[in-house]
């Protein structure tokens, strides 16, 4: 069970990972600044927090606490990042961390405590927290960018009026087992 459960959270992982990947792509470089309001956040801001919690969090996930004492999250919400090129730098980088420490994680180290702000949690509460936090921010990275993009934006699920034609293909295999998203993959 704990190698299937991690092997659905790689998955989970790289699925919010290609959900802001689709919407980068549909991004001209002034998208990736643009915010609402002076309070929220723009796309490059947000990248920068995630960067700034996966590389806190998953560098040396079983070994050490999640928040580092060179961590400095404030900054994460300033406007550091400058260029697409460097968002994509950060981006990748981060989620490398994330996918190293699950792919360090197995039978022998599962049980292993680990330690966000001196907090103890197992492996499998660390990694959903983590998931849902990621989920949380890829959903904003994904809605920033359909505000911007308007009606020019391209679903990254099953396009709005094409949920009865899914569900039809879906249901013709009968069942079947995969990941979720492995119809969605374009």
């Amino acid at each position: 069970m704990e190698q299937d459960y991690l092997r659905n959270c790689i998955q989970q992982m790289e699925y919010y990972k290609s959900l802001g990947e689709k919407t980068f792509d549909q991004m001209e470089e002034k998208d990736f600044f643009w915010q609402y309001n002076e309070e929220s956040n723009s796309i490059a801001i947000i990248v920068n927090h995630l960067w700034g919690n996966m590389k806190s969090r998953w560098t040396d996930f079983l070994t050490s606490d999640g928040e580092k004492e060179w961590r400095k999250r404030d900054m994460e919400f300033e406007d550091v990042i400058r260029t697409k090129e460097e968002l994509l730098i950060k981006w990748n980088e981060g989620w490398q961390c994330v996918f190293q420490a699950l792919k360090s994680i197995d039978k022998d180290n599962f049980k292993t405590i680990i330690y966000i702000r001196n907090q103890a949690h197992t492996v499998t509460e660390a990694i959903n927290r983590q998931l849902a936090h990621y989920a949380y921010h890829v959903g904003q990275l994904v809605y920033i960018g359909r505000m911007i993009r308007g009606n020019e934006w391209k679903s990254l699920s099953i396009p709005k009026g094409n949920s009865l034609d899914f569900n039809n293909k879906k249901f013709s295999k009968g069942r079947h087992g995969g990941h979720f998203t492995d119809d969605l993959k374009q």
